[in-house]
């Protein structure tokens, strides 16, 4: 056996047994952190005092750049600045472009693509906005919808073409100041940045004003009388929340899509009336007695396309210039409306006073006298609206000033407008308005009363046919007032017509006697007659005999055909 060395003898003496190491080693592992392999100690455990020191290291590496930041010239801090910039532009993949919200350093003319930027991100349709880990929530007074933003410093993925978009939305509060800088950051891919940013900048475009259009609080307009001074504003406004709809308008079907179809090609023809040459604005013209709902027609319009109204009160105008200002006033995407445009002002005498005053001018013959007696015409001219200055407010070169504009006329009788207004290119689309059909009744009593069918319905129809229609304003006052009972409201609506058919057929025999009584002569009496000699050659006598006969059958079988309308059926 050989003989043990003082080698031995060290290490028996001074390393502990095995399953003492194992003891050791376990308490070592709670105390310290994690084990590092190194070649001289193959459980070497690293202490708590590591991490410690980099923190350490990393603060004192943030101190010595504030202390450089504040020692070296701050031209040599942008440029480094810059070259930071430029290596990391370099070495990324994306290309980034910066939208403020004010454009220049004055912070006052407002970056419209900001604009559009924030209204297409906030759109409630948009769904990557909604994917957003924080949005900011709002609600005006005066609406009910409730929109939402992107948080500041926050940032909203989109997809355009296949490709991935990022927008960040970037908030910073300047020093000394509680003023904000407001921009958005677009992220593109740079490979593909060329290709998109034009494109994907019209989609955003597009999609804002549409949320805008849809969006945005509509606004009645009126023109105001109070404002004296050329800055102020020539219209008072309020909220428009008129619940008139084409889905609640009493009116023929055929005409309520051809209106509907109009308005939607109008609305989207921008490139068209561009490529064609010709103003973006539309005419209307409604003709109706009162109560055919012409004022109803014009809200239901306006909430289809999402437009302001102006109401433009002609009588409160001064002049022909005060006329011209309040169009330059008035805001693209709007309807512009002149009710009962034959009562507003006398525009169909000017001509006849022109040429009245004309007449008298040639029988002068003083040069002095015709000067004086023409600055007064103008004079006179100037100080009211004329037709003259109509025309050019509805189709001249000022109505080109804005884009998307609707003007509107409305009146009683057709036939008292002058025909300069209604000709085609000033009034586009003549729309009459007359007494309630059988399509319009059936919308109404089921707005009214909730009906789809009764029993009521065809004696209704028939009256309708036979010439007792009445305007849908007074069967509409009939079905409110009798809303809680919708038999007594269709009883009460069928005694109406057949008391108009009454009404109508006694005027009309009144007419026809008074007519022969004082020998009147009517265009379509002489029509059937043939000429006045012959028309005159009949004697007052057998006329009237002949008009009595006539009058007791048109009696008789009215009171026949009226008596079979209104019997009701019982197996109906």
């Amino acid at each position: 056996m050989p003989k043990p060395n003082a080698s031995f003898f060290f290490f028996q003496n001074h390393v502990p047994p095995f399953s003492h190491r194992i003891r050791n080693l376990k308490t070592q592992t709670l105390q310290f952190q994690f084990p590092i392999f190194t070649p001289t100690n193959k459980f070497s455990i690293k202490p708590k005092h590591t991490e410690m020191e980099i923190l350490s290291q990393m603060w004192s590496l943030l101190g010595l750049l504030t202390v450089l930041q504040n020692v070296l010239p701050s031209q040599l801090l942008s440029l480094l600045h810059s070259l930071y910039e430029s290596l990391q532009d370099l070495l990324s993949p994306y290309s980034y472009f910066e939208i403020p919200e004010f454009n220049g350093y004055c912070g006052v003319d407002l970056n419209d693509l900001y604009r559009h930027a924030h209204l297409y991100l906030n759109a409630s349709n948009h769904a990557p906005a909604t994917a957003c880990r924080r949005l900011t929530l709002s609600r005006s007074p005066s609406s009910n919808r409730i929109s939402f933003a992107v948080a500041p410093n926050h940032t909203v993925h989109d997809a355009f073409r296949g490709h991935r978009v990022a927008w960040t939305h970037h908030v910073e509060t300047a020093q000394d100041s509680l003023e904000e800088r407001r921009s958005f950051t677009l992220r593109l891919p740079k490979r593909h940045r060329h290709a998109l940013l034009s494109p994907y900048l019209a989609h955003v475009t597009s999609r804002a004003e549409e949320f805008e259009r849809v969006s945005r609080e509509r606004r009645l307009f009126t023109n105001n009388t109070t404002s004296s001074g050329s800055f102020e504003s020539g219209w008072v406004s309020v909220p428009f929340r008129h619940p008139s709809t084409f889905e609640t308008l009493a009116m023929e079907p055929e005409l309520k899509k051809n209106i509907k179809n109009d308005l939607t090609a109008f609305a989207e023809g921008k490139e068209f009336y561009k490529r064609v040459g010709r103003a973006w604005k539309r005419g209307y013209l409604l003709h109706g007695p009162p109560g055919s709902g012409k004022s109803s027609l014009i809200a239901a319009m306006a909430n289809f396309l999402c437009y302001d109204v102006y109401d433009l009160e002609l009588t409160k105008v001064s002049d022909n210039s005060e006329l011209r200002s309040l169009l330059i006033q008035t805001t693209n995407r709007s309807i512009i409306v002149i009710e009962d445009i034959d009562c507003s002002v006398d525009l169909t005498a000017d001509r006849t006073v022109k040429k009245t005053q004309a007449g008298k001018l040639s029988l002068r013959s003083s040069n002095k006298k015709t000067t004086t007696s023409s600055s007064f015409t103008r004079c006179e001219e100037s100080g009211r609206v004329t037709l003259s200055g109509l025309l050019n407010f509805t189709d001249g070169l000022w109505s080109c000033c804005g884009e998307e504009r609707i003007v509107v006329f409305t009146t009683n009788h057709r036939d008292s407008v002058d025909p300069a207004l209604v000709r085609c290119g000033r009034m586009d689309v003549h729309v009459s308005l007359a007494t309630c059909g059988a399509h319009a009744f059936r919308e109404l009593a089921r707005n009214y009363l909730g009906l789809e069918s009764h029993v009521l319905f065809q004696a209704v129809e028939g009256c309708i046919r036979g010439g007792g229609a009445l305007t849908p304003a007074q069967v509409g006052e009939i079905l409110l007032r009798n809303r809680g009972d919708a038999d007594v409201a269709m009883r009460e609506v069928l005694a109406a017509m057949q008391g108009r058919m009454l009404a109508v057929a006694a005027a009309a025999n009144d007419q026809a006697e008074n007519e022969e009584a004082v020998g009147v002569r009517s265009p379509e009496s002489v029509l059937l007659m043939g000429s006045p000699e012959n028309w005159d050659a009949f004697s007052g006598k057998k006329r009237k005999e002949q008009h009595g006969c006539n009058n007791l059958d048109k009696k008789v079988k009215f009171f026949v055909r009226l008596r079979s309308l209104t019997r009701s059926d019982p197996g109906r």
